[in-house]
């Protein structure tokens, strides 16, 4: 408006070329969108992985997606230290591995804190003893159990801890020059911080790329629990224990009565010997039964079900 701009230049600047540099030893094979679904399905598994760390080691743990990228296999094994520990998995049905790689200190102070030690390790970067590589593998396959309900917002995979190595020299699950999809979870358990990073081939995910979209994630994520889910689900609550308690009866004593029992006394309750007693589930009233023996034993028989909304706590 203030006529400063020559409108000739402004006209030649738009018929330039807008020219973007790309490297062909270094292509990229995902797009934004693909490596933020990834970033999502790691965001997901880093969660469960807190939860798994703070139980089992029984301290603050914490993981979080730091960064999501495009390298070249021997990039990637150029940035990792020797010795470290390196589980090579399997993606079944895809074929080929991935690899996770844990720091050998980040591993020593689990090991560490397995077996009741601090949550923070000095000793230096060393390789893992047999029993220690048997001890973390159980980690692992945690880890991987987590990993793939991360995965089934998008694929259903079976991941399995295939190996563990320590030195990266005998990993090899993809040509130098390949390109690989890695991830990195900034892991600090107690005051100790270190990193997890994944490594996955492109040509193990070629297969299932279409599915990185948001259209797959979002109805994934809001879809109703399948048989197969229900049938885990209710196996698992049908081995669990609840207390089961009867209650013979009540009745109210003064403060003065209880000062003067004694032994032989006997208390009457408020119900009878052909009464049918109450069956507490936990707190809930849920049935009624009549005692017996069973087996030399004391027992309940069960005679009915306490209706849900005649259902009372148990004091």
């Amino acid at each position: 408006t203030a006529g400063e701009l020559n409108v000739e230049e402004a006209k030649h600047e738009e018929k330039k070329r807008k020219i973007k540099v790309y490297d062909f030893r270094r292509p990229d094979k995902l797009s934004k969108d693909q490596l933020r679904i990834i970033q999502m399905i790691y965001e997901s598994f880093a969660r469960a992985l807190s939860n798994v760390f703070s139980v089992q080691l029984r301290v603050v743990a914490h993981v979080e997606v730091i960064s999501v990228g495009q390298f070249t296999y021997g990039e990637f094994m150029r940035s990792i230290s020797n010795p470290t520990v390196l589980a090579v998995f399997s993606m079944s049905p895809l074929q080929g591995n991935g690899v996770m790689e844990v720091n050998s200190n980040l591993s020593l102070t689990i090991i560490d804190r397995l077996f009741g030690g601090s949550a923070f390790h000095t000793e230096k970067n060393r390789e893992l003893t047999d029993i220690e590589q048997s001890v973390i593998g159980r980690i692992f396959d945690r880890m991987m159990e987590n990993l793939k309900e991360a995965w089934s917002s998008v694929v259903d995979l079976n991941l399995k801890v295939d190996s563990i190595e320590t030195n990266p020299n005998f990993v090899q699950i993809s040509p130098p020059n390949d390109m690989v999809i890695t991830t990195t979870l900034k892991t600090k358990i107690g005051d100790f911080e270190s990193a997890i990073n994944f490594c996955i081939p492109y040509l193990v995910l070629e297969p299932i790329i279409s599915k990185l979209n948001a259209k797959v994630w979002f109805s994934n994520i809001g879809k109703e629990t399948n048989k197969q889910n229900y049938e885990v689900l209710k196996k698992r609550m049908e081995r669990t224990f609840v207390p089961i308690s009867v209650e013979l009866g009540t009745t109210e004593l003064t403060v003065e009565n209880i000062l003067d029992l004694q032994c032989g006394d006997v208390i009457p309750l408020n119900t009878k010997t052909s009464d049918n007693l109450k069956i507490y589930v936990g707190s809930r009233l849920k049935f009624f039964g009549f005692p017996g023996t069973v087996g030399g034993k004391i027992a309940i028989q069960i005679t009915g079900k306490v209706k849900e909304e005649e259902e009372e706590e148990f004091e």
